[in-house]
């Protein structure tokens, strides 16, 4: 069966059969001239549908061509499409379509993220890479990455924390034997180490996302013997932060925002009660200075 690609927001430019500007051009690279790219955000490919991509390189030849840019040594970086260039060497081809296009590391790096993010069975450890990837090279925020990839704020800020997991839960999630949802629960988990064994046993006994809460919480809670108050979810605390930014950026003064029984709440100080009227009016009153 023929590959079908799976476009996302703007992946149909990105991937064109044919060159965009000026500056392009569509040619047959040696595949031993090509490397992936060391900026490359995904980690795992399925053996299996490589296999059976090879075969119907084998039968139909490469169809959609892969995105290199040229570098000093004579030699070609990949920039997306390196499912392809991964079947067609197992294919044993000895070149392939590539798109030649010249752009900088910023700019590379951000097409292998929108590449990969546009498939569907990228795993959340690669997709947190990617997004870290983009705020820490680029200097992009979450809601520009978010923008760039078609997923909320939030979602994004859930992926990159991940990586705050020990290296041993994020590959069980990477396996595919933890969810998601998984990681996000033993966040809750203070210790690292707790992390470590709550990931092994949820996986050894099939917890599902809800008990494996409750154990994570129950590790946190025996870290000090006072009363603590209870733990946010990981996916309250970044709801929390995105109300308290979008206020604040609203109403162009700081903002408390706490999470309560059904909802959150906010708080706000004033000086003095003209400082509170003054922002009253402007509510009121958009066009007030």
């Amino acid at each position: 069966m023929a590959e079908t690609p799976r476009m996302g927001r703007g992946l149909a430019a990105i991937l064109s059969v044919a060159p965009t500007d000026a500056m392009e051009e569509l040619r047959q690279v040696p595949l031993e001239m090509i490397a992936p790219s060391p900026q490359q955000p995904r980690r795992r490919f399925d053996e299996e549908a490589l296999l059976a991509l090879a075969e119907s390189l084998r039968a139909r030849g490469v169809l959609q061509p892969v995105l290199v840019r040229p570098r000093p040594s004579g030699t070609y970086e990949l920039i997306a499409g390196e499912r392809r260039w991964r079947a067609a060497a197992i294919a044993e081809l000895e070149t392939i379509p590539a798109i030649v296009r010249h752009h900088d590391d910023a700019a590379s790096l951000e097409l292998a993220l929108i590449e990969n993010m546009a498939r569907e069975d990228l795993d959340p450890v690669e997709a947190a890479r990617a997004c870290a990837a983009l705020t820490e090279e680029l200097g992009l925020s979450r809601e520009e990455v978010g923008q760039r990839v078609g997923r909320g704020r939030v979602a994004v800020s859930n992926l990159i924390r991940l990586l705050d997991l020990p290296d041993e839960a994020l590959d069980l999630i990477g396996e595919g034997r933890l969810t998601e949802g998984h990681g996000r629960a033993l966040l809750l988990a203070s210790e690292q180490s707790d992390r470590r064994r709550l990931a092994r046993q949820a996986v050894d006994a099939r917890w599902s996302v809800r008990e494996l809460e409750a154990r994570a919480r129950g590790e946190r809670g025996k870290q000090s013997p006072r009363r603590r108050p209870r733990s946010l979810h990981p996916d309250q605390e970044a709801a929390l932060i995105e109300i308290n930014d979008t206020l604040e950026t609203a109403l162009g003064r700081e903002v408390e925002v706490t999470a309560v029984a059904g909802g959150y709440r906010a708080h706000l100080s004033f000086q003095s009660v003209q400082e509170a009227l003054e922002l009253a009016r402007r509510l009121s009153d958009p066009r007030a200075t």
